[in-house]
């Protein structure tokens, strides 16, 4: 068993050890403090008119993004009423969670060397999905290319947003950060 107290994610060390240095180089910075590193990822799960015709389906989502995160989502809800979709203001429409720190990195092991080589069709992420200040957004199809969910459990198959935010301030570096971290880019 793992003791909690001394245990590292993998990436995380191989970012303090070997990434930090290498893109230092590249970059030419002056000062460490400068290095771009992973701030946070945001996880995602809108359900659409599902949810506006059965709200259990807000919580099956969320109870699925929790199992995914290892952390609790909130449930989203609508801002404002829109008649023609059928949405009242305050309804549960999705959910989504924010990781930091060691979960962070553990989650962004699981989905660069477990969930994205499970996707049908998989031929790398778009390289050009940065937002121009080193955020980089993607999108998956089914939530069940993750271990955690049990797919004889799955009553519905939710579509996901995953966005990794870096502290890097052009989408060049981020790149190189992520692409450091075998992030499969495309492009």
């Amino acid at each position: 068993m793992l003791d909690a107290a001394t245990y590292t994610p993998r990436l995380k060390t191989l970012y303090k050890d070997t990434i930090r240095a290498a893109l230092k180089e590249e970059f030419s910075y002056k000062n460490d403090m400068m290095i771009p590193r992973l701030e946070k990822i945001v996880l995602n799960i809108g359900c659409g008119t599902e949810a506006v015709k059965d709200s259990k389906k807000a919580k099956s989502a969320q109870e699925d993004l929790t199992l995914i995160a290892g952390q609790k989502a909130l449930v989203t809800k609508a801002k404002k009423s829109i008649a023609s979709f059928r949405v009242r203001e305050g309804m549960p429409l999705g959910s989504k969670v924010t990781l930091r720190g060691d979960r962070m990195y553990e989650f962004l092991d699981r989905l660069i060397t477990i969930a994205m080589p499970r996707i049908r069709d998989f031929r790398g992420v778009s390289g050009t999905a940065f937002d121009g200040r080193g955020n980089y957004a993607m999108g998956i199809k089914e939530h069940i290319v993750f271990p955690e969910i049990d797919f004889d459990k799955v009553d519905e198959v939710w579509g996901m947003d995953i966005v990794i935010g870096t502290t890097a301030s052009t989408d060049a570096e981020a790149k190189a950060l992520l692409k450091a971290f075998n992030m499969p880019f495309n492009s």
